[in-house]
């Protein structure tokens, strides 16, 4: 009688986690503006690919393909398979798959869906005036690269590892949220407007840091660790604000970056700031590029400052620090007239981004979705742990929206 209690008990937990799962699938799937969510519960047939939830009337559930990306543009290594992608068996909507740390340098698989059965879709977010949320559940074991999203970088990039590449290709980037790159463990949201490269550097510049940061969590913790470990990352791009925004479990937070100037990445985009202030002066001025490109000034809106600190007053000339929405700028004043501009802090979240996303042709120039990796010319490891959800929206998801998210798997 006891153990006929217990397995009725047993049997009674088991149809309340399905139905509180069903319960986090249909808040997700309700949530206005929806593209794509993979649970990895949902597929084409018992055994075969995960497809994603996707609005009614919509004519691809974009199934995804297990690939090694190394082995289709350098020629080497495996083939990758669905094994390769081990499962929990629990997760926020009720699996989640696992993203190894290969010891294999032949060996860098993920999930995608291949450009040829996703360009014009709406997953294909692109062009004037198009927003995107990306949202991916996970538990970040280590690394801070490629969550999810339309992002192959290149393989035309000079590093050690193109040496010996078979198949040289453009950037074919539009979209992709990352577990942190310079900031590692936070949301990381990376968009492009020309799927190469920004600020004359050879890689994507425009990207967000939300303030908080994950923690490492092991893949083989006990499952009541696991359970409580779960980040919700969060990348959103509204077109109308021109906000590139980062959000770790429905927060994003302020980021800024003093001495831009000094950091090996960000520099590139501070001498795109000076650039373009120069280039506003009449004639070549000292520190002005005359060759730098145009399109590829940062000059974030500096018409009124939101505060004004006086730093030096007592000795001409005066110097005062003006903040700014998403600068702040260091001005020497002499008689009132300002003589000199120095940019001291740059803003990383929300980042100012005034382009389009990149609209690929159907001629080769545009890249996969992928999960778990991108495709990038150095083919590191990149982020390992567990992903229990992934989700495309075509607008920019609200704080309160992206909260709700995140109670999902508190």
């Amino acid at each position: 009688m006891l153990r006929f209690l217990s397995l009725t008990l047993l049997a009674s937990l088991s149809v309340s986690a399905a139905e509180s799962a069903q319960d986090r699938i249909a808040t997700v799937t309700n949530t206005p503006g929806l593209v794509a969510f993979w649970d990895f519960t949902k597929r084409e047939a018992p055994g075969q690919r995960f497809t994603a939830h996707v609005p009614a009337g919509a004519t691809n559930d974009y199934a995804l393909d297990a690939g090694n990306y190394v082995k289709d543009l350098w020629n080497a290594g495996p083939d990758a398979t669905y094994a390769d992608f081990p499962m929990l068996g629990a997760g926020p909507f009720g699996q989640a798959i696992r993203i190894k740390a290969e010891t294999n340098p032949d060996f860098r698989p993920l999930l995608l869906v291949p450009r040829a059965r996703l360009h014009d879709s709406p997953l294909d977010i692109k062009g004037a005036g198009k927003a995107v949320t990306v949202v991916v559940w996970a538990i970040r074991e280590s690394g801070n690269h490629a969550l999810a999203g339309i992002w192959h970088e290149g393989t035309d990039l000079k590093e050690k590892t193109t040496e010996s590449i078979a198949k040289v290709e453009r950037g074919q980037r539009q979209y992709a949220l990352f577990a942190g790159l310079n900031k590692e463990g936070a949301a990381c949201g990376h968009v492009s407007e020309n799927g190469a490269s920004s600020f004359t550097n050879k890689y994507a510049l425009h990207k967000c840091n939300s303030a908080e940061q994950s923690p490492k969590v092991p893949h083989d913790a006990v499952p009541e660790v696991l359970a409580k470990s779960w980040q919700t990352f969060a990348m959103t791009f509204d077109s109308k604000t021109q906000l590139l925004t980062g959000w770790l479990n429905g927060q994003s937070g302020d980021r800024w970056l003093d001495n831009p100037q000094k950091d090996r990445l960000v520099s590139y985009a501070a001498n795109a700031w000076l650039q373009g202030r120069l280039a506003k002066i009449p004639g070549l001025q000292e520190g002005e590029d005359p060759k730098f490109p145009s399109d590829q000034y940062y000059n974030p809106p500096e018409d009124k400052p939101v505060k004004v600190t006086v730093v030096s007053e007592k000795d001409a000339p005066r110097v005062e620090l003006h903040e700014y929405a998403f600068t702040k700028v260091k001005v020497t004043l002499k008689d009132g007239q300002e003589i000199a501009r120095e940019l001291t802090s740059l803003r990383l979240n929300p980042w100012w981004y005034p382009h389009d996303l990149y609209q690929p042709k159907n001629d080769g120039t545009g890249g996969p979705f992928t999960i778990g990796r991108v495709i990038h010319s150095s083919r590191g490891v990149g982020f390992t742990g567990w992903i229990g959800g992934v989700a495309v929206f075509d607008r920019a998801l609200t704080a309160e929206e992206l909260a709700k998210f995140h109670g999902l798997v508190k």
